[in-house]
This record gives C-alpha cells, sequence and structure tokens, in this order.
C-alpha cells in the first residue's frame, strides 16, 4: 500500500464492507480508548523502531504494528510514583481531562510492558529499571497481562515511579466509520532505556522485529509487510526526523490531541481512495 499527499487506494473488500454500511444506514460502534507506543533504539548512522505482528485470530490480525492496545479499567488506578508531566500537564497535551489522560499513558506504558517486556519506570523520577527479563519479572509481567494485578499496583510493590516523561505523545488515530471494531489510539513514541531489551513475550504476536523506519516502510509498500495506513503514516513521519534527537524535537510541538480519521471517497466514476482528515 502507497500513501500519498491525496490518501491512498481502498481495498475492494473495505469498498464493498463501507457501501453496504452505508446502504444499510449502519451506526458507528463507539470507538475504544488505546494507546500504542514506537519503541526506538540507535543503530548505524540513524535508529530502528519495534514491530510486532498480530496473531491471525486478533483484532487486524497479521498486521505488522507497533506494540499497543485498549485502555483497561485498573489504567484509571491512582500512581504513588508517577514522574512529571503530571495528569494536568497531560491532559492539555492529549485534549483530555486529566484522569483520562492519565489512564491513556498508564496503557501505553503497561501495554510496552505486557507485549515487549520493557519498563518504563525506575527508583526515582530520573533513574529507569534495568534489565527485567529475569524470571521475577517475567512473573510479574503475565501476572499484569492476565489482569492479577494493576499496573499502579505492580509498581508500587516494587517501590517503582512511573516515568511518564518517557513516552512522548505523536499522534491520535481514529478508526474509520464503517469498522466493526474502532479504536480512538493515542500513538507515543519512547527511547529504549538502556540495559533493557524488547523481548518476544506477548501471545498476541506471532513475529517481532526490529528496522529502521523507512525500510519498514519500503518493504510494506513492497507487499513484504502488511501495515494498516496509520502504521505507515507513523513510520515516514519517525523516518523524516532523521535522528533520534529529531525525534524528540519534533515530538515536544507534534498535535497529539486532534485525531486524523481515514475518509472513503467513493466516487461515481473513478478509484475510491482513503482521504486522512
Amino acid at each position: 500500500m502507497t500513501i500519498d499527499s491525496d490518501g491512498f487506494a481502498a481495498p475492494p473488500a473495505l469498498v464493498e464492507h463501507a457501501r453496504r454500511f452505508r446502504a444499510e444506514g449502519g451506526t458507528p460502534a463507539v470507538p475504544r480508548v488505546a494507546a500504542t507506543v514506537l519503541l526506538l533504539r540507535p543503530a548505524d548512522a540513524g535508529f530502528e523502531v519495534y514491530l510486532i505482528r498480530r496473531v491471525a485470530a486478533m483484532a487486524f490480525g497479521g498486521m505488522y504494528a507497533f506494540p499497543g492496545g485498549g485502555v483497561d479499567p485498573s489504567d484509571s488506578q491512582a500512581h504513588p510514583g508517577w514522574a512529571d508531566p503530571d495528569p494536568a500537564r497531560w491532559g492539555e497535551r492529549l485534549g483530555l481531562a486529566p484522569a483520562a489522560a492519565q489512564a491513556v499513558v498508564c496503557a501505553a506504558a503497561r501495554e510496552v510492558f505486557e507485549e515487549a517486556g520493557v519498563l518504563l519506570a525506575g527508583p526515582d523520577p530520573a533513574t529507569v529499571v534495568g534489565d527485567v527479563s529475569g524470571d521475577d519479572w517475567e512473573a510479574a509481567r503475565v501476572a499484569l497481562e492476565q489482569r492479577r494485578v494493576g499496573f499502579a499496583d505492580l509498581l508500587a510493590e516494587r517501590r517503582l515511579t512511573l516515568r511518564s516523561d518517557l513516552l512522548l505523545p505523536w499522534s491520535r488515530w481514529i478508526t474509520p466509520e464503517f469498522e466493526p471494531r474502532r479504536f480512538d489510539t493515542y500513538f507515543f513514541v519512547a527511547l529504549l532505556p538502556e540495559g533493557q531489551r524488547t523481548r518476544d513475550v506477548s501471545g498476541e504476536a506471532d513475529r517481532t522485529l526490529w528496522a529502521r523506519p523507512a525500510d519498514a516502510r519500503a518493504r510494506a509498500e513492497a507487499g513484504e509487510l502488511t501495515m494498516l495506513p496509520p502504521t505507515l503514516v507513523t513510520l515516514a513521519q519517525v523516518a523524516a526526523a532523521g535522528d533520534l534527537d529529531g525525534v524528540v524535537r519534533a515530538a515536544a510541538t507534534r498535535d497529539a490531541a486532534t485525531p486524523i480519521t481515514p475518509r472513503l471517497d467513493l466516487p461515481e466514476d473513478g478509484e475510491p481512495r482513503f482521504t486522512l482528515t
């Protein structure tokens, strides 16, 4: 799939689905609030991003994406240790009430630990834990994934502070109205903490890879990797930043509150296309 300034061609199956939805006067599903994280690490003369392929049985199965998922009720728990920005400032960046913003940020940190084994937390607001791949940490991750413990409780038990400052807001995407499962997803970028490594631990993924953003996008456009438009667009955006310092600078001025919703144009004559609005 190639995306340009005019949008991108719509796959025939989606066109048929959209036409049927409109003809039947379908009611759009309420989007579930979600969060996803682009983990980045240095590479020779540039940087790489971490991608996972969703298992076929899941929503968007077979697609390469970034670690992430829906906001869970436990994400609303208060965290005794929370590195600035505080929830009120997060709310300003994300266009949400402070409590809702806190839940989104918590979901982002929780999901990246559940799906990639990377923990954005430390003993204090200025440090980050090191290697978290040992058996003890893996047991904690599984308990979190199975919802036997909340993320706030897990960090409190270990006297850790959630490093919300390591999550840099990037964008917000909402699934088109005709899709039966819709998400209102906040995208973040984060640098892989020193001493930590990603691990293929999530039962929701069947393949993982590190790749330069431009290379990953090129492989998708060549048909080697399957990705949804938000992933492709975001890869292009971070690639354009040039290096990790450029990504951090770009994130500081990004609009992460205004949603982008792909809109399907179905002209009487001509090719159906998605436009990004």
